[in-house]
């Protein structure tokens, strides 16, 4: 018997003074059996940080083709590519000629990352965002972890605190360049 996805919901109150975004977002996440805790949480934060009107989470593992978030304008057409975990360099490299923005958030070693990256032939490589989400934080918020969860998420200075419960978080995400 297939096993099937698990689904999560989360209502996460944003307070983003980096970008002025100020939302209370009510998010129904599907956890596919093969995707760790981690992964799932880093998903749903990249979600959080990149907020803006037309985001959309992906269909899945149904639909390889896509990103993991993509953001699109009123007409459809892609603005942003948004990628979670470790994609190999050919992806980066289709993403980039897709879409005029790349990003990756990443929830483990970046430099292991950044290695396997060098000297890979990737469209606009120096535009590729690579941003790491604090290991501790994810780690912690993992721990909490369950089928719906309701956190305050503030954002100041790339510095993350989140409110869950009477527990406070706190990490960073931090931009890291391809080399």
């Amino acid at each position: 018997m297939a096993l099937t996805a698990t689904i999560y919901n989360f209502d996460i109150d944003l307070a983003d003074a980096d970008r002025g975004v100020y939302e209370s977002l009510a998010l129904r996440v599907a956890r596919h059996p093969s995707e760790s805790e981690e992964y799932l949480l880093t998903r749903v934060l990249a979600y959080a940080l990149e907020f803006t009107d037309g985001i959309e989470f992906s269909r899945g593992l149904s639909n390889p083709e896509e990103p993991a978030i993509s953001i699109r304008d009123p007409t459809g057409a892609l603005r942003s590519w948004i990628e979670i975990g470790n994609p190999d360099a050919a992806r980066l490299h289709k993403a980039s000629k897709a879409s005029p923005r790349v990003a990756v958030y990443i929830h483990k070693d970046p430099a292991q990352f950044l290695i396997r990256l060098a000297g890979e032939r990737i469209h606009r490589a120096e535009a590729v965002e690579v941003w790491a989400v604090d290991r501790a934080l994810v780690a912690a918020l993992a721990a909490k972890l369950e089928r719906r969860m309701t956190f305050s998420l503030s954002v100041t200075d790339r510095e993350l605190y989140l409110s869950i419960g009477s527990d406070t978080l706190t990490g960073v995400f931090v931009r890291h360049a391809i080399a």
